[in-house]
Formats: C-alpha cells, sequence, structure tokens
C-alpha cells in the first residue's frame, strides 16, 4: 500500500453572529495545509448552513493565501447550479489559481428546492433536468470550442470577438470530480471520464457492509472506464483523528465525538439503506492498524482526511500535523516541492 496523495476536507463552518471569523479560519488552515506539505486542501459546499455556500467564492480567496496545494471543492450540487454560470465562475478561480482547481460535483435535485420556492425556483421542478446530464452541460461549457459559426461574433466596447466562454482555463476539464456514493454514480463517473470522489458514506444496495460496499464502487467505476482513457483518479475520504499531540480535555472531546456517532455504523439508515464508515479516532499506531486492514485503501493511491464539524483552529492544526508526521509517511507519503501537473504553470 503505497498513498502518494493526502489532502483534507474541512466544513468550512462558522458562528452565525461572526461568519467573517470562520471563514477567516478556513482560509488560514488551507495555508497552514500548504506550510505542512498537504498535496490538496478542499471545502465542502453546502447550503442554508452555518458553512460555505459557495466554494468557488471562497477557493478563489484561497488562491491569493496559496501557491502549491491543489484547492479543491466537494461537492457542488449541480441541482442549485446554472451550469453556464458555474462555468465562468470555476474557470476564473483556476486561472487565478494557476491551474491549481478540482472541482466535485454530484446530480439530483436540489434538497432544498421545496423550502426555497420561488426565492430559488424558475420554473416547476418537474420541467427541469436535475439528472447527470446538467453535469454533462457544465463540462461542455469548460471546453474548449467557439460558440455559433465562424460568422458568429460579440461586439463590445473591448472590441469585436468571437464567444466562447470565458475565461477559458486549460486542463480543468479534466479536473472535474464526481461523488460516488453508489453504484449508478461510480459506472457514470467512469464511463464519461470524471475522477471519482469517495467518502464516508453511500448506499448500500448489495450488502449491509461499508467497505463491501464501497470496494464495489471501486471495481464499478474502473469496470466503467473507457479502454485506451487517461486512467481517473480516486481519492477515498476517512474521518481521521489522531490524538497524539492533543491534550488530556480535547482527546475527551475526540472520544466523545465519536462515541456519539457509533451508533449510525451499525446497520443500514432509512429508506435508502444508507451506510456511514467508522470514524478513525485513536493514537497513531491504533489508526495505522486500521488503515492498514481496510480494503479499499490499496485499491487508491490517494487519502482524503475529512475533518470533522465543528472544531476549533487549533483542534484542526492539532489533527493535520499528527497526519502528516505521524500517520501519512508510515503509508508511504512524502512532500513534494511541486505537484507534477503545476512545475510547468509555475515556472
Amino acid at each position: 500500500m503505497t498513498i502518494h496523495h493526502i489532502g483534507f476536507l474541512t466544513p468550512g463552518n462558522y458562528d452565525e453572529a461572526d461568519p467573517h471569523a470562520g471563514l477567516e479560519a478556513a482560509l488560514r488552515l488551507f495555508e497552514f495545509g500548504e506550510r505542512r506539505g498537504f498535496d490538496s486542501a478542499w471545502v465542502r459546499q453546502r447550503h442554508l448552513e452555518r458553512a460555505v455556500s459557495s466554494a468557488p467564492t471562497f477557493l478563489a480567496a484561497a488562491t491569493q493565501r496559496t501557491r502549491r496545494i491543489e484547492l479543491g471543492a466537494a461537492v457542488i450540487q449541480m441541482g442549485y447550479e446554472n451550469p453556464f454560470r458555474l462555468a465562468e465562475d470555476l474557470a476564473t478561480v483556476d486561472v487565478l489559481s494557476r491551474g491549481r482547481l478540482q472541482v466535485g460535483l454530484s446530480a439530483g435535485a436540489p434538497p432544498h428546492g421545496a423550502l426555497l420556492g420561488g426565492r430559488f425556483q424558475d420554473a416547476p421542478p418537474a420541467t427541469v433536468d436535475f439528472t447527470h446530464k446538467r453535469v454533462a452541460r457544465l463540462r461542455a461549457n469548460l471546453e474548449d470550442v467557439l460558440l455559433g459559426d465562424e460568422d458568429t461574433v460579440v461586439e463590445s466596447a473591448g472590441g469585436r470577438v468571437r464567444p466562447r466562454v470565458q475565461p477559458y482555463a486549460p486542463g480543468l476539464v479534466g479536473r472535474l470530480w464526481y461523488g460516488g456514493g453508489s453504484l449508478r454514480s461510480a459506472e457514470w463517473a467512469g464511463r464519461n471520464g470524471f475522477h471519482l470522489l469517495l467518502g464516508n458514506v453511500l448506499t448500500g444496495e448489495t450488502t449491509d457492509d461499508f467497505l463491501e460496499a464501497q470496494t464495489g464502487l471501486v471495481e464499478r467505476y474502473r469496470a466503467s472506464e473507457v479502454p485506451g482513457a487517461r486512467r481517473g483518479r480516486i481519492a477515498l475520504g476517512r474521518v481521521i483523528v489522531p490524538l497524539d499531540g492533543a491534550d488530556a480535555a480535547t482527546r475527551r472531546r475526540y472520544r466523545a465525538f465519536a462515541a456519539g456517532r457509533v451508533e449510525r455504523t451499525l446497520s443500514p439508515q432509512g429508506e435508502r439503506r444508507t451506510l456511514f464508515a467508522g470514524d478513525l479516532v485513536g493514537s497513531a499506531d491504533e489508526i495505522l492498524e486500521r488503515l492498514h486492514r481496510d480494503p479499499v485503501l490499496p485499491l487508491v493511491s490517494e487519502l482524503r482526511v475529512e475533518l470533522p464539524y465543528n472544531f476549533d483552529s487549533e483542534a484542526y492544526e492539532q489533527i493535520l500535523d499528527d497526519l502528516a508526521v505521524r500517520i501519512a509517511p508510515e503509508l508511504g507519503w512524502r512532500v513534494r516541492a511541486e505537484l507534477p501537473h503545476q512545475e510547468a504553470a509555475l515556472a
């Protein structure tokens, strides 16, 4: 087992009375992660919660605070998005980052659509296509194509130009990911050339065992990839909370956090049979022992550490520091000065 790429995912949550402090803390965590050598830093995008509601806006700020680390969104729910406008935003962020953006996506109707009603909806939801086609439309808007025929131009104060989605971000189409929580989503991602994001939640379609089900997702994804096409990346998400660098009070809090989440891992939850992975909370040696028993980890080369909600900056930094020093090197990971695809862009 060798993990070449280590990233982390932060919830970016904040106190409702002071969102600036929470968002600033999340940006500083990205800076900290880069200093500790992490390969990627990801932020969740959540709506109607005390968290980052616009990943592109947040990551645009992060481009100005970091230089090397990949910047990721996990995941952007396309049901809330206009594929054209989102493409413009993502391309702008990627240009600002010099090609470091990683975009996680998912399809489906927006979960809060009915609650939002006329604040959000421009048409009856039954008439809107929220399927994978909406994700494909976003990718089409990121491709290197001119719009219209050869005689089509746009006139503006800046001059006459052939129309295209601007700015064009070379390579961004190849850095699109899809959140794989079901066999259907894993198959679609593989067949359509998206990288695969795996987390600690999935649908138990053929088994009640989380790790067995997730192994099946990897196998389905690989079997669905087009022969001869670029081999997709797979990033595996796990909640990992090392105790080694924490004080006694913080260790108690970590253990209480984990204990409160055990019950949900014991059986499928709800009509959709949702399965949850167990959290890895313990000493570095204990965590490494469990990781070495994880049957999914040998199938991937990228590990994304999912940070818990509502911890403070000091706790997050301690977790990342223990990971970089005590755990990741034992998995074969080494700090790289630049990521391979960035070397030319940063020259």
